[in-house]
């Protein structure tokens, strides 16, 4: 089984399949002139760019300067608002830093005012505590005196009724010596 000799289609390469396509308005044909395709196009480009900057100049409107203006404009506003924010809290911050100074002088005059009422019952307790002193000597003088006086009193009705007693007896032995 011998074949005859076929051969084998070999592929072509599909780039020269395309430069060989001789159809009039093909891409082949815009293939062969790339050069001045990139022309065109790059003279397209600059038209565009060329007319944009015309119209900038004419307009005198620039987007970014505009967008810088506006960009600082922002940052104004910004720090702006920041400040008054920073503002409104200082003032805050003294207002309850100056609430805070009077309450601490209201407490400090409190402070002051029970220092004096301390001070003057202290004062009082000292005064009372001498006079109860003195009141004690007193009292230790009185009974030391009544005391001294009792025993006094007590010395000579003793020393009577002695006598009496001795008068009594010395009677007795007369009436009885008498009788």
């Amino acid at each position: 089984m011998t074949q005859p000799n076929q051969t084998i289609p070999q592929p072509r390469n599909p780039v020269a399949l395309f430069a060989e396509d001789t159809r009039p308005n093909s891409i082949a044909r815009i293939g062969r002139q790339p050069i001045a395709l990139a022309a065109i196009t790059l003279l397209v480009i600059l038209a565009g760019a060329a007319s944009i900057a015309l119209w900038r100049s004419y307009t005198g409107a620039a987007p970014e300067l505009d967008r810088v203006v506006a960009a600082r404009q922002f940052q104004a506003r910004a720090v702006q608002v920041a400040s008054e924010q920073l503002v409104e809290k200082t003032r805050g911050l003294e207002v309850s830093q100056q609430e805070s100074i009077d309450q601490l002088q209201v407490v400090q005059d409190q402070l002051q005012a029970l220092r004096r009422q301390l001070a003057a019952q202290q004062a009082d307790s000292k005064r009372l505590s001498d006079q109860v002193s003195a009141l004690s000597e007193a009292v230790d003088s009185l009974r030391q005196s009544f005391a001294s006086a009792q025993a006094s009193e007590s010395s000579p009705p003793a020393a009577r009724n002695r006598s009496i007693r001795t008068r009594a007896v010395r009677y007795q032995k007369r009436t009885k010596s008498n009788s």
